[in-house]
């Protein structure tokens, strides 16, 4: 099993984006057009993600998962979220279950 590290260093590159755009870069173009267009691809990527598993493609399903994760990483950066505020959150839920 890999570890977490590729998301954190996914989403290091991407806010490292955000802070020093590179010219050419699909990251900086995202955020360069925006709130409304990257919530767009966050929406389009989730439904991919979603026909991709109704179609039982385990192939695709992990590709499409993988962009979501890029774009949600991407939307994150952009609210100034920390990709730990998000892991911490799922530790909570986690907590909460075993202590049911």
């Amino acid at each position: 099993m890999m570890s977490l590290e590729i998301l954190r260093e996914l989403y290091e590159v991407i806010r490292d984006r955000r802070k020093n755009p590179v010219e050419g870069s699909y990251t900086c173009k995202l955020f360069t057009e925006g709130l409304d267009k990257i919530l767009k691809k966050v929406g389009e990527e989730a439904v991919e993600l979603v026909i991709a598993g109704k179609s039982r493609d385990r192939g695709q399903v992990i590709y499409e998962a993988a962009d979501l994760l890029y774009h949600m990483m991407v939307l994150l950066v952009y609210e100034g979220i920390e990709l730990e505020e998000v892991l911490e959150e799922l530790e909570r839920r986690r907590g909460k279950r075993r202590d049911h």
